[in-house]
């Protein structure tokens, strides 16, 4: 590992791509906190490690993961709102809500990066895909959280942004080629940029796309 050890946050870290990602942080030598939607599941990934985060323990990276994926095959024009409703919950305002806990500390400490987990799904330059209606809108204002977030913070020693990991081998898409591992350590590398690296970008692996 580069640089110090720093205390990272997980979102959605009991299974799948955020237990990976967690785990790639944990071998680079980082103190990594799990948090879950399912309190049991969060507590049998990492013990009392929610607890410690909501007592104020700084967190320097914040990587928001959890997410869900309910309409796909769903038309935007007979898209359920109510289900829409659920996935700008989770995927938006679940992220930006721990993101509103944690960024000023790390404004106030100097040093942060967030990394928010997108999708090419809500790429303009590549769709945005009508097959998930709700997930993709979730995911395109995800995008553009990240961008305000980090036009907010510019100079402060925090960077801000989102990464498209591709299809990724999980419960969300489990025909997937991609081994959550792989995916895992782009994440890690995006949330541990050095302080001259990029903010308010959309990132595919180590690469700056478009959004």
């Amino acid at each position: 590992m580069t640089g110090p050890a720093r205390t990272a946050l997980v979102t959605g870290a009991n299974r799948g791509l955020g237990l990976a990602v967690a785990t790639e942080l944990a071998r680079r030598g980082h103190r990594v906190l799990f948090a879950a939607r399912d309190g049991a599941a969060a507590g049998r990934a990492a013990p009392d490690a929610v607890r410690a985060a909501a007592a104020g323990q700084p967190v320097d990276i914040l990587v928001n993961n959890a997410g869900v994926l309910s309409d796909w095959g769903t038309a935007p024009s007979a898209a359920d709102l109510d289900g829409v409703r659920h996935s700008l919950e989770v995927n938006l305002l679940g992220a930006w809500r721990v993101t509103q806990a944690f960024l000023p500390g790390m404004v106030e400490r100097g040093w942060g990066r967030v990394v928010n987990i997108s999708s090419g799904a809500a790429s303009f330059a590549y769709g945005p895909s009508p097959q998930c209606p709700g997930y993709t809108a979730s995911k395109v204002a995800l995008n553009a959280l990240t961008t305000m977030l980090a036009e907010e913070v510019k100079g402060t020693g925090v960077l801000v942004n989102a990464i498209n990991p591709g299809l990724v081998r999980t419960r969300m898409q489990p025909q997937a080629e991609q081994a959550p591992e792989e995916a895992a350590r782009h994440i890690a590398d995006a949330a541990t940029l050095a302080d001259d690296g990029p903010s308010g970008v959309f990132l595919r692996r180590d690469t700056v796309i478009d959004w």
